[in-house]
């Protein structure tokens, strides 16, 4: 899941070498904690959240697999 994330922010980015992905136990759920550039924030975002949502959604498809759950958190 922690590549998963990495490999869609990357993608979106303009500075590929600041996204970092922190997985941590809590809760009953993973916790993914997303850092990349301050400039690079709107696009990891997106208008509305839309860019953001989409993540978390393929994230919780592919936690659902697992029988898991999965939580995005995006950190500035």
């Amino acid at each position: 899941m922690k590549d998963l994330v990495a490999f869609i922010a990357t993608a979106l980015v303009d500075d590929p070498a600041s996204v970092q992905v922190t997985e941590t136990e809590g809760d009953g759920a993973v916790v993914l904690e997303l850092r990349v550039a301050k400039e690079d924030l709107g696009k990891v975002i997106g208008k509305q959240g839309r860019t953001a949502r989409a993540i978390r959604s393929l994230l919780s498809a592919t936690a659902g697999k697992d029988n898991r759950k999965a939580r995005l958190e995006i950190v500035e």
